[in-house]
């Protein structure tokens, strides 16, 4: 067969390409991109799935990736006071007898605990960015931290939000108490198994460079000599300028794998038809986890089949999974032994799909996406497993 010469960028000696691997790899791609297409065009129709793509990144961009700009701004200024003046230190002191037996992490990513269950995932990125907490970290460590922030995301409005429905089958307290414990469970799980892919990556001796991914955020600036004021000022204004950057280097993420996940989750508009509007879709992914129920049902026992809707939407926005075990509250579909299991994996999971891949890409190591995400899937069904059975054991106590 001939072959077609491919000069290499230095002008060496040209490699052989055969013509069949020239024409294969496009013509695969074509086909496998038409069949996408297709797969939504042909229920939804062509101009409303176009439609509805373009209306969902939109709404992303604005209500999602601006939000967690603001979260990211807000944190970075607050991580920033918090080394400023020693707390990180601190917290790395006392909590190291926690967190290295636990998570193989130093004490210091205890702070990411906090922040991301008070905010939401790329808080964590805040953190990472100072150069006084990334100085805790060994470089196979570092990089863990995507999976144990990730893993408590949006903590607290999860189980605000869980507190306020009306379910019968116990106490709603003790369900969001046990699903905190399961998303915990579920976080050790998922870093665990992340340590094990950085270790084989980094080794374990080498630590973190302190200077920060995201060049020219100003961190790291040196104010010990100023004014408590200035010293105020400055530590809260770079970090808070580090959040910019963060914010702007996870849209690609949060909008591009969020967009595909949610055409894949939701369904039609309520009256059954499509309007090209934004969070329509095909409803693939729960059709898929109906057809498995029989195994899903001992993993996590909820009470229909239609609650398994909720942690697969967890995949791309918790807060679309609670808006959906709010309808099922609702239709009296749910009750307090799967509010333990929606907490648990909605704060486990949290949208992992749409922001793992944007935090790796914001600090720089878009290669173990596909590790981070393996391991998180790992986590978080851990995290549903220990909910579902912890709760049927204090029921039993109780």
């Amino acid at each position: 067969m001939k072959a077609k010469l491919k000069k290499n960028s230095e002008g060496a000696s040209p490699a052989p390409v055969s013509k069949l691997k020239f024409w294969l790899s496009p013509l695969i791609f074509l086909a496998v991109f038409i069949g996408l297409m297709l797969l939504f065009a042909i229920p939804m129709g062509l101009s409303n799935a176009l439609s509805t793509i373009m209306n969902t990144a939109f709404a992303l961009l604005i209500d999602t990736c601006f939000y967690i700009m603001a979260i990211a701004v807000i944190m970075g200024a607050v991580a920033a006071l918090l080394t400023e003046f020693g707390v990180v230190a601190l917290l790395n002191q006392l909590l190291n007898p926690l967190m290295k037996p636990l998570y193989g992490l130093p004490g210091a990513a205890a702070l990411g605990i906090v922040t991301t269950y008070l905010s939401d995932n790329p808080a964590i990125l805040s953190l990472a960015e100072d150069s006084g907490f990334r100085k805790y970290f060994r470089k196979y460590q570092f990089y863990a931290l995507t999976n144990l922030g990730t893993a408590f995301g949006m903590g607290v409005i999860v189980s605000t939000f869980m507190l306020g429905l009306n379910v019968t089958g116990g106490s709603l307290v003790a369900a969001v108490l046990v699903g905190n414990l399961g998303a915990v469970i579920g976080s050790i799980v998922s870093t665990r198994l992340m340590l094990m892919q950085t270790k084989k990556a980094f080794g374990t001796e080498e630590y973190e460079d302190a200077t920060p991914v995201i060049a020219g955020n100003g961190a790291g600036v040196e104010t010990k000599k100023a004014s408590i004021g200035m010293r105020v000022l400055n530590a809260a204004l770079s970090g808070g300028k580090s959040g910019v950057d963060i914010g702007l280097a996870i849209v690609p993420g949060v909008v591009v794998v969020c967009t595909v996940v949610m055409l894949l989750t939701k369904g039609p508009s309520p009256d059954g038809t499509y309007t090209g509007a934004a969070f329509e879709g095909i409803k693939l992914l729960p059709l898929a986890a109906e057809k498995i129920n029989f195994l899903l049902q001992p993993l996590f026992g909820f009470a229909s089949s239609e609650s398994i809707a909720v942690p697969i939407t967890a995949l791309g926005s918790a807060g679309a999974a609670t808006g959906i075990v709010k309808e099922l509250s609702a239709a009296g579909l749910v009750n307090a032994h799967d509010i333990a299991v929606f907490t648990s994996m909605c704060m486990c999971w949290s949208g992992y799909l749409s922001t793992h891949a944007s935090m790796m890409q914001a600090l720089r190591r878009p290669e173990l996406t596909g590790k981070a995400i393996i391991s998180h899937t790992i986590g978080g069904l851990a995290a549903g497993i220990a909910a579902n059975w912890i709760f049927r054991l204090v029921s039993l106590l109780f």
